[in-house]
């Protein structure tokens, strides 16, 4: 959520989430194949099969982030990782932050509407880089807070995650992403 174009040449990105304890099906396995259409807009389709729940991924990166401006992202997803039904239509505002205090941080604000509740709710979180591989993210959804811990290696990510049920439970989970390209046809 740093606001930054994507640093990453590739136009594909597959991803896969696990959590396995969390009560809500469509929650306990996702996947997730997107295309980077142009530098600052990617698509894509998320599949949860447990639930059969098929919904769109559109991220676009409005406003790029500048020195002194924070980056504009809208988007659309399945709804919060807690509901078992739903698309979820957001914008976010973030900005890398480091610039002012000196630590690697960037944090994120902004709403978004969910239709399983047919609900605008504020989201909030904020990217922590702990080292060029390492990272953290801090995920308030409108609801429940999640936190993660990822470790990235070329063009795979490894995540861990610890995700907010209810008020008092909380269940682990992990993601794999890959980014890729297809092969070029030669002449």
């Amino acid at each position: 959520m740093s606001g930054a174009e994507e640093k990453d040449p590739d136009r594909f990105i597959f991803g896969a989430r696990y959590i396995p304890d969390h009560p809500e099906d469509r929650a306990k396995v996702r996947t997730t194949l997107s295309y980077r259409a142009l530098t600052n807009l990617r698509i894509g389709i998320e599949y949860n099969p447990m639930a059969s729940d098929v919904s769109a991924l559109v991220n676009w990166l409005a406003l790029p982030e500048t020195r002194t401006r924070p980056a504009l992202m809208l988007g659309t997803s399945s709804d919060r990782i807690g509901s078992p039904k739903g698309e979820s239509f957001f914008f976010t505002i973030s900005k890398n932050v480091e610039r002012w205090i000196k630590l690697p941080i960037a944090p994120y604000v902004g709403a978004a509407y969910g239709t399983f509740k047919d609900e605008l709710r504020p989201i909030t979180g904020g990217n922590i880089r702990l080292t060029e591989q390492l990272g953290a993210l801090i995920i308030y959804d409108g609801e429940n807070t999640h936190t993660t811990l990822s470790w990235t290696e070329g063009r795979h990510v490894l995540t861990a995650m610890l995700v907010q049920v209810d008020n008092d439970t909380f269940t682990g989970g992990f993601s794999y992403s890959i980014s890729f390209d297809l092969p070029k046809k030669s002449d």
